[in-house]
């Protein structure tokens, strides 16, 4: 939210002075919620890590201790008592029926308002009428969206109207080397099952 419009401000033809009380949010440690700890989710971790965050976490099966101690995660078995302590919640899970609408107004409702609901997974991983009423009444403080439902919203839609949600064109790996990389793992998994070999990255492994 403060980096783009930082950008506006610091670009626009009226700006005379910039404002010394314009001021964000320490991540650094503050508390950071991530729902879904596969892959992606652990990596979340790693990098949170280096900022000196809390970091805690629900996901469906509880990761081993080592793997826990060594990003300094803590499990919360229940996902409201990861919300009602997170300063920040990451949503990183696969779109299922059980994680369609994850995210809806009770849940909305057990966050700080303070707090930061940010999407990387899917858009219907949120209840995205319960999400405009929750920004719109500050039940939360602000939303960070790289995916939404659908995609594009239609350019009507309220989430983009709001100040304090910032939405991204599902870009989260849009980078020459990651679509690189993807595209030499489907090559791998291709070969695999052609020479009948193990593959690399089975989606439902046996």
């Amino acid at each position: 939210m403060y980096l783009h419009a930082g950008c506006q401000i610091a670009i626009s033809p009226d700006t005379k002075h910039f404002a010394v009380d314009w001021l964000g949010v320490e991540v650094t440690g503050a508390t950071l919620g991530i729902i879904g700890m596969g892959s992606i989710g652990y990596k979340v971790a790693q990098r949170a890590r280096a900022f000196n965050m809390r970091i805690l976490y629900h996901n469906r099966n509880r990761r081993r201790k080592e793997e826990e101690e060594a990003v300094g995660a803590h499990y919360c078995a229940k996902m409201k008592d990861l919300l009602q302590q997170s300063d920040f919640v990451m949503l990183v899970v696969n779109l299922t029926p059980e994680t369609h609408k994850l995210i809806g107004k009770k849940e909305l409702g057990l966050m700080k308002p303070t707090a930061t609901l940010i999407n990387i997974s899917r858009g219907a991983v949120i209840d995205q009428d319960a999400l405009v009423e929750a920004l719109q009444n500050k039940v939360i403080r602000a939303a960070a969206l790289d995916v939404t439902y659908p995609e594009p919203l239609p350019r009507d839609h309220p989430l983009l109207n709001l100040n304090n949600v910032i939405i991204t064109p599902h870009i989260g790996t849009a980078t020459v080397q990651a679509l690189r990389m993807m595209a030499e793992e489907a090559i791998a998994n291709i070969l695999a099952v052609l020479n009948d070999q193990p593959i690399p990255s089975e989606v439902f492994p046996k």
